[in-house]
């Protein structure tokens, strides 16, 4: 039998519609789109159902929102499958909120309400220390990481997302970056993307929001976790609340270590994952990441229907 762990997608897999079937099809999921606008204080479900899609990609908007189309397909699988008993989960950047509730360490209105504040803060801090992100094609996350040191004489630059082996993303000031974005291609790397974003999500530049968000963290009820959540900047299992806070406080400056937890996750016996939510980039760094394992989108309910 397979042994399952569950992914959550972050910033980038937001789309207008996402996750509404769930809501028409289960009670459960209607339930939490509710939640989510009482939580968050935003129209998250009337911007999820109407757009527009600029309005989604705000930072302060799609954090919670991706929160509340992961756990609202979370909960359509349960209606059409039973409840999930997952060897551990993991989700990108904000998606480790997702996880987290997914895995009982706080509710489902705790982890919208806290990513919701989390986007604020983060949404600020990018407005008031511009900054910008890259991703690199075709080189080892060590060479590119490398890149990033040797850049950083020009302003702050890290490698931020080691998404996987061959695609690792930068992050800092602008000309740092592009500095970096030059070395590495020097290094080999097959392509250099800037990225259309808010900010340097995942560096030192988000120190701000990090230092606004700790106490929200450390006052937020939190229980142990029932099975392993895997966080984004150690790549190392968290499940007593102690480690919980301090992974979620770490995660905002510090980089998302996917291939490794990815690599976790196999470790703890997971060789069947399933993406709930949008998207499917997380099925495709599976792929890109791990040999011998399974790995299946379920961002609609027709998927879900159609999984076995």
């Amino acid at each position: 039998m397979s042994q399952r762990a569950l992914l959550f997608p972050g910033q980038g897999a937001q789309k207008v519609g996402m996750s509404l079937d769930f809501a028409q099809a289960c009670p459960e999921a209607a339930e939490l789109f509710k939640l989510a606008d009482r939580a968050s204080g935003l129209p998250i479900s009337k911007l999820i159902a109407e757009g527009p899609a600029d309005a989604l990609t705000d930072t302060a908007v799609s954090q919670p929102a991706l929160v509340l189309a992961g756990l609202a397909a979370l909960a359509g699988f349960e209606k059409a499958h039973g409840k999930l008993e997952p060897v551990a989960a993991a989700g990108l950047s904000l998606g480790e909120y997702a996880a987290l509730a997914a895995a009982g360490a706080f509710t489902a209105e705790e982890a919208l309400r806290l990513v919701a504040i989390r986007g604020r803060f983060m949404k600020e801090c990018c407005e008031a220390v511009p900054g910008t992100m890259a991703s690199i094609l075709g080189l080892d996350g060590d060479k590119v990481d490398a890149c990033a040191k040797e850049a950083s004489a020009v302003g702050v630059v890290v490698a931020a997302n080691f998404n996987s082996p061959e695609q690792t993303v930068l992050s800092g000031e602008a000309a740092a970056v592009e500095k970096a974005c030059e070395l590495c291609k020097a290094a080999g790397a097959k392509r250099a993307i800037p990225l259309k974003v808010a900010g340097a999500f995942h560096s030192p530049l988000m120190q701000k929001a990090a230092d606004k968000l700790a106490p929200e963290i450390e006052k937020a009820s939190i229980s142990p976790a029932r099975y392993p959540v895997i966080a984004n900047a150690t790549a190392s299992a968290v499940r007593e609340p102690a480690e919980i806070r301090a992974a979620l406080i770490a995660q905002v400056t510090a980089p998302v270590r996917w291939t490794k937890s990815l690599a976790a996750l196999q470790a703890l016996g997971a060789d069947e994952f399933l993406e709930l939510g949008p998207g499917g980039v997380l099925t495709g760094l599976v792929g890109r990441t791990l040999k011998n394992v399974k790995a299946v989108s379920l961002p609609t309910a027709e998927a879900v229907a159609k999984y076995s």
